[in-house]
């Protein structure tokens, strides 16, 4: 089993920044791709970003598209979600999750293991 935890999550001024961070533990050699995915109240998770295993590749949902960034560090097992220009929009609740494909990945069910989110806010 792979184990998830995000951090980075409060609250922040329209324009703001803020740097979202995943933790991976376990049996993390299964390990593939990166994402991450939010989910607003009362709409559906939706994906943001994800990241290929080796980390040369990377693809973003148009709603993010140079405002987010998504890195990863295999060697300290982690995955970052740089947030920049943040709009009160992008209020979710953030989720990490990882998947067994090595390349970059869009959908819920092509990830296997999931964090239980951080809460981002912004105001306006």
């Amino acid at each position: 089993q792979v184990q998830l935890v995000e951090s980075g999550g409060g609250m922040v001024q329209a324009g703001g920044s803020l740097r979202l961070s995943c933790a991976a533990t376990g049996r993390t050699l299964r390990m593939g791709a990166m994402g991450w995915f939010r989910q607003a109240p009362g709409k559906e998770r939706e994906f943001v970003a994800s990241i290929s295993w080796s980390g040369s590749d990377t693809n973003y949902a148009d709603s993010v598209k140079g405002r987010f960034a998504i890195t990863r560090d295999n060697v300290q097992k982690k995955t970052f979600l740089q947030m920049n220009s943040l709009k009160p929009e992008d209020t979710a609740v953030y989720y990490c999750a990882a998947s067994e494909a090595l390349v970059v990945v869009t959908t819920t069910r092509q990830y296997k293991w999931w964090g239980r989110g951080t809460q981002v806010t912004v105001s306006s």
